[in-house]
């Protein structure tokens, strides 16, 4: 059985998606994609799509950048959602300007509204060089802390590293 809350960490390309999708579909409840990457260019666009076809058949995908959390709270309890990526959705924050104390309120708020089981996607940025100018510093910590405060409340947090997932708290279902 799909946890109530459960987070997939890993790098740029290290299969934390595809490993996500694959609880997911495993659960056998009805599949909801929730997107917060938005298309500015070609190359993410193509990108997008091609996610959207290796995903396949049998995914209502919701795209939303920003209000995560009054979504999640809509969501009805026969689903299963993947959210996919905490990342992007924290990048649409900063880059908006928005007040990240009040967007994280509203993300946790959302989550435990939610019913169904949320299986959330957010890279691990802490294990690179710190970066050269403020703004991705800025970035790299707020990801970081946010990281620390879904796996504190997630039953499941799973690393993923080169498509192999290490468990780091809870159980595979």
């Amino acid at each position: 059985m799909l946890p109530a809350q459960s987070l997939i960490l890993g790098g740029a390309a290290s299969g934390k998606s595809l490993f996500a999708e694959g609880l997911v579909k495993q659960s056998g409840r009805p599949m909801i994609y929730l997107a917060t990457a938005q298309a500015f260019d070609d190359e993410m666009r193509a990108k997008l799509e091609k996610h959207k076809d290796q995903r396949g058949a049998g995914w209502r995908t919701i795209e939303e950048p920003m209000d995560v959390g009054r979504t999640l709270a809509a969501l009805g309890g026969d689903t299963a959602i993947l959210l996919d990526c905490v990342t992007m959705w924290l990048s649409n924050q900063i880059l908006a300007e928005a007040d990240l104390g009040e967007a994280e309120a509203s993300l946790m708020a959302g989550l435990a509204l939610c019913a169904a089981p949320v299986v959330m996607v957010s890279n691990e940025v802490g294990s690179s060089v710190v970066p050269d100018n403020a703004l991705a510093r800025r970035f790299r910590d707020a990801q970081g802390q946010l990281n620390q405060k879904l796996a504190a409340r997630a039953d499941l947090v799973v690393n993923v590293v080169a498509g192999l997932p290490q468990v780091l708290k809870g159980e595979l279902p």
